[in-house]
């Protein structure tokens, strides 16, 4: 477990407290000039600040500096999506404020409610007893189920993302990204993108997919195994849910311990744990859902591990030019190694 890390703001992601301050004692009550600004460490996308003044607490979040990927750090869609939950049976912080006008802080920005909890960066969760682990797990698994069963159309979600070939768009998507972002050849990418774009399933589905679904970015209680708040929406649209859960079970194909932003179960007994199984988990996903099947599994985990290993190298890259929101991100191009390389496994495994 990791309770959030705060340091003072990084030198790329400095801000003018006194122009903030002033701002949110307009909008956002209980701020004034008395605002306090720190930064979240953990996430490698959007700057994320703790702001606190004499009589409340709230988190904002902003566009990173620099020139950025085409699509990318779309904050006004992360804001978007996380106000039309509010009371759907997701969870997910109050939307306090969202500012569009970049003359504030050199960026548009949102603000959003604080939650006291917890995160878990390692999905053993190591600190908590098997029976505390087993109920934090099916939270997980049954939050992205309640996410998926949401009627997007009855939130006035419907033009969030596109109707129709979100796995083909997807693919082309971070398949550039990658070849923007790469900084050396990697055989088993290159042979993985290949497989995965010869053999896209021909069924489509369309719900509410997070982009980033995983166990460190859920908002666990302070004291109880219960998820209070989904985090991190920027890679949130309309697309198949089934690349949405391959991604939350990508801990099942990787190995313990393999990196600063993904964790995988490799080698551990997990029924000693206190940790359900993969199959036990996709059947609770059934049941949350009213799926009946899950179809072209193999494809789904290999596409999730395509996407996360482009994602990372796209840290990776930023990391290099100075303006990744998280200091570690220079350590990310082994992640792009080892989540290509279990991809293209799974890939050979099925053969």
């Amino acid at each position: 477990m990791t309770a959030p890390r705060l340091i003072a703001p990084l030198a790329a992601h400095q801000i003018d407290t006194a122009r903030l301050g002033e701002y949110l004692a307009h909008h956002v009550e209980g701020f004034d000039a008395t605002l306090r600004v720190r930064q979240f460490q953990g996430g490698q996308s959007n700057p994320t600040y703790l702001l606190e003044s004499d009589t409340r607490k709230a988190v904002l979040r902003k566009k990173p500096p620099g020139i950025l990927l085409p699509s990318a750090h779309q904050i006004d869609r992360e804001f978007r999506i996380q106000k039309a939950l509010a009371g759907s049976g997701v969870p997910v912080a109050a939307m306090l404020h969202y500012c569009a006008e970049e003359s504030v802080i050199g960026t548009a920005f949102y603000v959003m409610d604080y939650l006291e909890g917890r995160v878990f960066t390692d999905v053993l969760m190591g600190e908590l007893l098997p029976a505390e682990r087993k109920a934090v797990q099916a939270a997980l698994f049954e939050a992205i189920g309640r996410l998926h069963a949401v009627d997007y159309e009855a939130l006035g979600l419907g033009d969030f993302g596109r109707p129709s070939k979100y796995v083909e768009r997807q693919l082309t998507r971070w398949r550039a990204q990658y070849e923007a972002a790469k900084t050396e050849g990697l055989p088993a990418m290159d042979r993985l993108m290949d497989w995965l774009g010869r053999n896209i399933p021909a069924a489509d589905e369309n719900a509410i997919a997070h982009g980033d679904f995983r166990l460190g970015n859920m908002m666990v209680h302070p004291r109880a195994p219960v998820i209070t708040a989904v985090l991190d929406w920027e890679l949130a649209t309309l697309g198949h849910p089934l690349a949405d859960l391959a991604y939350c079970c990508s801990p099942f194909h990787l190995p313990a311990g393999s990196g600063p932003a993904m964790t995988g179960y490799g080698g551990v007994d997990l029924a000693a744990h206190g940790l359900a199984s993969e199959d036990e988990v996709l059947d609770l996903y059934c049941r949350v859902t009213g799926r009946g099947e899950i179809k072209d599994w193999r494809f789904f985990l290999a596409f999730s591990l395509f996407r996360s290993a482009a994602i990372v190298e796209g840290v990776y890259a930023r990391a290099l030019a100075g303006n990744a929101a998280d200091e570690r991100g220079i350590a990310m191009h082994e992640m792009t190694k080892i989540t290509s390389e279990c991809g293209w496994r799974i890939v050979c495994d099925g053969n």
